[in-house]
């Protein structure tokens, strides 16, 4: 898992529509990274709805949000749009990106354990690094801690 200060794992990845994105394509802006579960449950509804109802205090800090999670593409696309994300959201099914960050892991409900992703956000900064983590946050947590930290003034 990196930490603070450290440089954020690089990855290669498609967005809901296919097409290959980049963290090193955003050189130059904040980047709001956020890990979710399953497009369409109701934490990730929360989480990404908040989000983007707080777009415009991140576009004021040239930040760009971007969401990842094993969801196939063709599932992240009907969820961007019935939830009119706007923003990419990125199919890691082999969930190496998720590793990489260190939130794959051991998952437990009902009593019965399971992997699966960790709910978190960083902040990557203008430079690449990581200017902030949260890991095992809840849906609003995640939300309210991206604004202060990236947005205190909204």
């Amino acid at each position: 898992m990196p930490a603070v200060g450290e440089k954020a794992p690089e990855f290669t990845l498609k967005n809901q529509n296919g097409d290959t994105v980049h963290l090193s394509d955003f050189r130059g802006q904040n980047v709001l990274l956020f890990a979710f579960p399953k497009a369409g449950t109701s934490g990730c509804t929360a989480q990404a709805c908040g989000l983007r109802d707080e777009m415009p205090a991140f576009n004021d800090v040239n930040a760009v949000v971007l969401g990842i999670s094993p969801d196939q593409p063709d599932a992240l696309l009907k969820w961007k749009e019935q939830e009119h994300l706007p923003y990419d959201l990125l199919s890691d099914p082999d969930h190496k990106t998720l590793e990489a960050y260190g939130v794959w892991g051991e998952k437990s409900m009902y009593g019965k354990k399971y992997m699966g992703v960790i709910r978190s956000h960083w902040v990557i900064d203008e430079d690449g690094n990581i200017a902030d983590a949260q890991i095992k946050v809840s849906p609003a947590d995640s939300v309210a801690r991206a604004v202060a930290f990236l947005a205190p003034e909204s």
